[in-house]
């Protein structure tokens, strides 16, 4: 289906789903507008965040027009985001005046922090480094100036199909690591079919390490016979051989951990494949079969976070909500820049190592300590009462989709999709990070900084974590009262929906958390010690009931077998499993707490669950939408 063709088809659902609130003020915005227009539907301004200011100024002087609330509406088109669009406080309403930003009716408008690559040409004079079998089927692009400098990234997207970075292998047909030596930080790996480059320029390596994958940059390679020895640029290098969970894996039951090379020039040998050569400020492309380049529409991220959502728990962002609207291309700079080595579900590491003699106040039999990072998100939500996301659309993002970080209350999202992400779909609750050790559990000090009382509800979660493949469709960590219910969550590398942090057993803030009439499917294919529905720590009230999960994949490279429906790991405590349905009983407890039940899961879980469970009747055209597109 053609660009002009889907976007019509979606003009038309969101005809149908979305239309503004009718009352209050109203200021109206286009792709063709101008910042200096009143912003009315024949007069409409052009940007976003002009918009945005003039509603803020709207209520700042108690302008009348506002006791029914405001409403920003966006004609349909792409706004392309010069700078994250920023909210706080001044922006929010009431109750009973709200801030909506919200689609024209019947038109689909997306914010993009995107940017063309135009002016492909074939490339036809001799590349250096370039695989003989692509030679004179490359074509290449200057790559976009972002003000006075080259833009950096890591994606690069063709008629809305994610390319792929030069590789050895893929998913499904990687080669093996031969050795892992920490004392002296290294990795021998079997000199590819590709050969290897005598400098490891901008080389980088994916490793599978159990439930996570670590990006490495490639420092320097010695071969030695048929074997290529690999070191790398710190601070990654520290992380990977310090750290002891998850390390990849030798001797393995199913043999040692998988792994990829990419981003060398030398690695470009397939359709869909693409190289940045920063230095010349190039960036080369084989076309897929049928591809113009004449024609395509190339797009590469510029912003890592397209909208930032940033109230505090004293001053929060008080209803606004987001309807019909799209956010799209945003990228993932930190494993170019810094490496990725991450503990679990993305959350990077900033240290981590094992200790000589075990044992924290906190838990005496504990071998090791970490501290970590928080990814970036296209949509990043702090400091909120009543914000929310209502069919809205958030595609081409290399990171987190939607993140609630803290101090949200009250908040919903439904009738999302959730497609062709890099990261976790959606994220929410607390996953202390910074100097707050992983491990200790999380009780604020003041109850406003949890996240609490959120409404997940009837999102499509689709490929996702198809970059960082140790990410989720959907993961919350410490929250309380938080209803995750009838979404579906499909095609992930490892676990659908994730609930909890903390390996602790000791009580936290989290609770009365509920995962019910879910589906979730097409998941663990690339990762172990995954769950359909994966839980951690102690958690009071909480119930997981009614969720169809089936389709788990055997994924090619686990080093063993631990996979399953419903995984509590450990200190899940107080959490009620019941009338899950599975085609079989593939369930785990490793190390839980107490107050656990499980009642009735498995193939003699009702058969009435598959109807009631993912998306709710009214909602159900999202999956038809989400096969439509790209």
């Amino acid at each position: 289906m053609s660009n002009r063709n889907l976007s019509f088809l979606l003009a038309i659902l969101f005809s149908l789903l979305t239309v503004c609130p009718v009352g209050g003020a109203e200021i109206w915005v286009s792709p063709d507008g101008s910042d200096r227009e009143a912003g009315t539907a024949d007069r409409p301004m052009r940007s976003v965040a002009a918009a945005v200011r003039k509603a803020r100024e709207l209520r700042r002087l108690n302008d009348p027009s506002t006791a029914g609330g405001v409403r920003i509406v966006l004609r349909g088109g792409v706004y392309p985001q010069d700078e994250t669009l920023f909210l706080r406080p001044e922006d929010g309403g009431t109750a009973e005046s709200p801030t909506v930003i919200c689609a024209a009716p019947g038109e689909y408008p997306v914010l993009s922090g995107g940017m063309a690559v135009t002016g492909w040409r074939p490339v036809t004079e001799a590349v250096p480094g370039l695989p003989q079998a692509a030679q004179g089927k490359v074509w290449a692009a200057d790559i976009p100036k972002v003000g006075n400098r080259r833009a950096e990234f890591r994606q690069l997207w063709v008629n809305g199909r994610k390319a792929v970075r030069a590789r050895t292998g893929e998913p499904g047909n990687m080669a093996r690591l031969l050795s892992f030596d920490p004392a002296e930080g290294t990795i021998g790996i079997p000199v590819p079919a590709e050969g290897l480059p005598q400098d490891a320029g901008q080389m980088e390596m994916t490793v599978l390490q159990r439930w996570a994958v670590a990006f490495l940059r490639v420092k320097g390679i010695e071969i030695e016979g048929d074997t290529a020895v690999l070191t790398f640029h710190d601070p990654e290098s520290r992380l990977e051989f310090e750290h002891p969970w998850p390390q990849p894996v030798i001797g393995g039951e199913r043999g040692n951990s998988a792994f990829m090379l990419n981003n060398a020039i030398g690695f470009l040998d397939a359709p869909s494949e693409w190289y940045a050569d920063f230095e010349q400020g190039k960036i080369y492309y084989l076309p897929r079969e049928g591809e113009d380049m004449t024609t395509a529409e190339a797009v590469v991220p510029v912003l890592e976070t397209i909208v930032e959502v940033a109230g505090t728990a004293a001053r929060p962002i008080a209803h606004v909500r987001f309807e019909g609207v799209g956010f799209e291309y945003a990228g993932w700079m930190r494993p170019s820049r810094q490496g990725h080595v991450p503990l679990q579900t993305g959350m990077y590491l900033l240290d981590a190592y094992k200790l000589e003699v075990p044992g924290l106040p906190e838990k005496a039999g504990l071998e090791n300590q970490a501290w970590i990072g928080r990814p970036a998100a296209a949509v990043s939500v702090s400091g909120t009462e009543g914000m929310d996301f209502v069919n809205c659309r958030f595609r081409h993002l290399a990171s987190t989709g939607l993140d609630y970080v803290r101090c949200n209350r009250n908040a919903a999202i439904e009738g999302c999709v959730f497609r062709d992400i890099g990261g976790t779909g959606l994220l929410a609750g607390a996953f202390p990070d910074r100097g707050y050790e992983t491990h200790v559990a999380y009780v604020p000090d003041f109850e406003g900084e949890l996240c609490r009382d959120m409404r997940i509800r009837n999102n499509l979660v689709t490929n996702a974590a198809n970059e960082d493949w140790g990410c989720v469709g959907i993961g919350v960590g410490y929250a309380a009262g938080v209803d995750i219910s009838h979404n579906e969550v499909s095609d992930v590398p490892y676990s659908g929906i994730s609930l909890g942090w903390g390996w602790t057993t000791k009580v936290t803030c989290a609770r009365d958390n509920r995962i019910a009439h879910n589906r979730v499917h097409g998941f663990a294919g690339q990762l172990y010690d995954a769950g359909g529905i994966y839980t951690l720590s102690v958690q009071p009230g909480t119930v997981i009931e009614n969720n169809w999960i089936y389709d788990l994949v055997k994924a090619p490279y686990a080093t063993n077998d631990r996979a399953f429906y419903i995984y509590f790991d450990e200190g899940t405590g107080y959490v009620d499993a019941r009338n899950n349905l599975t085609p079989d009983v593939r369930f785990d407890a490793n190390s839980p707490g107490p107050g656990n039940r499980w009642e009735k899961n498995g193939p003699s879980a009702s058969p009435r669950v598959k109807d009631s469970a993912g998306l709710m009747p009214a909602y159900r055209h999202l999956l038809e939408e989400s096969r439509e597109r790209r």
